[in-house]
């Protein structure tokens, strides 16, 4: 039988959220942890927040790895890493007719946004010149959103693409500020964030997230989903780790579930409340067969893969999203 202090906090959960109380590290302990609490009830409670500023709605984003490897960063998670011996195929950045028409496939494809990403430290001022000169072309084209993640960038730099029309920049935290000593050496967490609030000072909005699964504490994932709070991001990628044989981090012990998987997106929306909340990398891995449950809190997802694993495609995806009950979310620049 259901505790009626069990009921009071489902209740309070939603209404606190859509009354822009901030979930306490207490209360977001208990979410990630408490096994009294019941799945589908922390569902529903996340998805009174989720409908209430996205309806049933689903936002589809494509990525393009636009440049691949070549990276001198040593991010123990990461396949581009500099000591990473993962597989993959490295190549400088794509030619720009190739970007443009991935982008046209992408609209075609139903995305809400196209989202360009660059491997390597940050870009230098001929790559950025370059990249807003894209943006603009690809906004003046097709009537998607576009979002570019190219490593750090200073004040010039950000209003160079934010004058071109850039909607977003993605620059992910990846886990709390006490935890990223364990992952990267060659940069900070305070490095990370500097780019964040440069993107906003010139007003860009930010897009901005983590990889769960690398060892962080419920504490940890209460801190990031927090900051992300204070920083106002609005779009929030979720990933899920999952190793690539030849990334320095290894395989990481305990795997997640997919319960776990949808314990932290629902943290995410009780601290996000009218944030973009995207299922990201390593959904199709954790999620499994539960897969369909993450449209209760969150209200985007990526289709077409990743940067250097693979995903489900845009037609299985967009059957997920019909059979799910929900439906697909066009741009407003459309029509």
């Amino acid at each position: 039988m259901m505790s009626a202090e069990n009921i009071d906090f489902y209740h309070s959960l939603a209404s606190n959220a859509l009354r822009g109380v901030a979930l306490s590290l207490e209360e977001g302990v208990r979410v990630l942890h408490d096994d009294s609490l019941e799945l589908l009830l922390l569902l529903q409670a996340a998805f009174q927040v989720r409908r209430h500023y996205f309806g049933r709605r689903v936002r589809l984003q494509i990525l393009n790895n636009v440049q691949n490897g070549y990276c001198p960063e040593d991010c123990h998670y990461c396949a581009q890493a500099v000591d990473s011996t993962a597989p993959i195929t490295p190549y400088r950045c794509k030619s720009e007719e190739e970007i443009l028409a991935e982008a046209e496939a992408a609209c075609q494809a139903g995305a809400y946004r196209y989202c360009m990403v660059l491997s390597g430290r940050g870009p230098n001022e001929e790559r950025v010149v370059q990249m807003a000169s894209l943006v603009r072309r690809i906004k003046a084209r097709w009537p998607m959103e576009v979002c570019l993640s190219a490593g750090f960038i200073d004040q010039e730099m950000a209003l160079a693409l934010k004058n071109a029309g850039l909607d977003r920049y993605n620059h992910n935290l990846n886990t709390a500020e006490g935890h990223y000593g364990t992952l990267c050496h060659t940069h900070t967490y305070q490095d990370r964030l500097a780019t964040l609030q440069t993107a906003r000072r010139v007003g860009l909005e930010v897009c901005s997230g983590l990889i769960v699964g690398m060892g962080e504490s419920d504490a940890d994932l209460w801190t990031v989903a927090n900051s992300l709070r204070q920083l106002q991001a609005r779009s929030i990628p979720v990933n899920f780790y999952v190793h690539i044989p030849g990334n320095r981090m290894g395989v990481v012990e305990p795997a997640l579930t997919p319960e776990r998987c949808l314990r932290v997106l629902c943290l995410f929306r009780f601290l996000n409340p009218d944030a973009e909340l995207r299922a990201a990398g390593g959904r199709e891995v954790h999620m499994r067969s539960l897969s369909p449950l993450l449209f209760y809190p969150a209200n985007a997802l990526f289709s077409a893969g990743y940067l250097n694993t693979t995903g489900q495609s845009t037609e299985e995806v967009m059957a997920m999203i019909v059979d799910a009950g929900f439906e697909v979310e066009r741009s407003a620049e459309v029509g």
